[in-house]
């Protein structure tokens, strides 16, 4: 109704998730940027969190219109209460694959033969699953077993994970899901959007469906609605959706403050909005001398935040160097351990035909290469969380160069 009168193509303020409405809002821009880290790595898991209405569905719906199809495929599922074989089924479905009766064995050899079939096609494959707090724990050990299937040394499936916040409590304290947990390459927890975005959310929906400024909005009504909704998308698609619908009633071009304090108070009396903040509600106009009362979410306040150092990439290379020379070192140390091993079953012959020295200098031998292996993989180790550590600090420079440009 509204989007005839205001002469829009389309309800922008639907519930629904729509990736061409999609809002690139500070957390949803760090999320993109945690998400293509882990797409970069062709392995594991990662995982997106956030509350009911937070955007995890929208941004999953924007990857899956984003990403180029030659390269990767994707497909996603919506999970309910599944244990592990009707999740085998589920995803062999999402890939397009037609597994005749219940049996889980077919279905995952469908699903390993479709897997290195994309491989050979020189595409990679991604499953997305939403609403993952859903699962059982037995449910997400297959997804783990999904994310076995090899070609070679190369992995065949990644694994995005999106669920509300009680599933990043699951996956962080079941002790059934560690090695899960240790193939978790990314992760980030969606958070409301900031007040100073919320105006801009609204008018970049409208302007996806043709909106030239017919209905207008007072800046009051964004700060305001800022507070009522919480920041999350969900909560201001179903204000703003009432507000339209009460101005086309109406016959208004302009939205004001106490049109939205009507909207809010039908909301609340009606139940569908009980979990929001309670809204700025004036009991009686109360005359003042000057201007008129700061609304209670103020314009955007400037925040005093360091800098953040750009990384030192010289430093990521060298420590990408030593590395690559430690694993060479490991595997030739690898390699010495394996002759000396057959060298220890050569010794375990019949005592009569060896002296119980040389069975003590292999011994010792055979020591001295575990030790060597021990603190090759110790240095390997520290190697790897330093560069995981210039990796985060990479990430987190691009981030803060986001504001910086949009200011200039």
């Amino acid at each position: 109704m509204y989007d005839e009168f205001y002469q829009l193509t389309g309800r922008p303020f639907q519930l629904t998730p729509d990736p061409q409405f999609y809002f690139e809002s500070g957390t949803h821009r760090k999320a993109l940027s945690y998400l293509g880290y882990g797409l970069a790595q062709g392995e594991g898991f990662i995982v997106i969190t956030g509350e009911v209405g937070a955007g995890k569905s929208t941004l999953a719906a924007h990857l899956m219109a984003t990403v180029d199809r030659e390269r990767l495929t994707a497909a996603q599922i919506v999970t309910s209460k599944l244990d592990g074989e009707e999740l085998v089924h589920l995803a062999a479905r999402a890939f397009g694959l037609d597994v005749q009766g219940h049996d889980k064995a077919t279905a995952l050899s469908r699903i390993e033969a479709f897997l290195h079939d994309e491989a050979r096609a020189g595409r990679r494959c991604l499953l997305v699953v939403d609403e993952s707090q859903n699962l059982s724990v037995s449910a997400l050990e297959e997804l783990r077993m999904l994310s076995n299937f090899q070609l070679g040394a190369h992995p065949l499936l990644q694994i995005l994970l999106l669920g509300q916040p009680e599933f990043r409590t699951l996956l962080q304290t079941t002790p059934g899901l560690e090695q899960l947990r240790q193939r978790v390459i990314a992760s980030h927890h969606l958070d409301a959007m900031e007040p100073s975005e919320v105006g801009a959310y609204v008018e970049h929906r409208l302007a996806c469906v043709g909106w030239s400024g017919n209905p207008a909005f007072d800046q009051r009504v964004y700060a305001e609605l800022a507070t009522a909704s919480g920041g999350v998308p969900r909560r201001i698609n179903q204000i703003v959706n009432r507000l339209l619908l009460m101005g086309a009633v109406e016959q208004r071009t302009r939205i004001d403050g106490a049109m939205l304090r009507d909207v809010l108070a039908d909301l609340e009396q009606d139940g569908g909005f009980a979990t929001a903040v309670a809204p700025v509600v004036e009991a009686a106009p109360v005359p003042v001398a000057s201007a008129e009362p700061a609304p209670r979410v103020s314009a955007p306040v400037e925040i005093d935040v360091q800098p953040v150092a750009a990384p030192d990439f010289a430093a990521f290379e060298e420590a990408l160097a030593i590395r690559d020379e430690q694993i060479a070192e490991l595997q030739q140390a690898v390699i010495e351990l394996s002759e000396q091993r057959d060298t220890a079953v050569q010794a375990a012959a019949p005592a009569s035909a060896r002296d119980d020295s040389e069975l003590a200098e292999v011994s010792t031998a055979l020591a001295a290469i575990a030790r060597r292996v021990a603190a090759l993989e110790d240095r390997t180790q520290e190697q790897e969380q330093a560069i995981r550590h210039v990796l985060a600090m990479l990430i987190e420079w691009i981030e803060s160069e986001g504001p910086q440009r949009a200011a200039a």
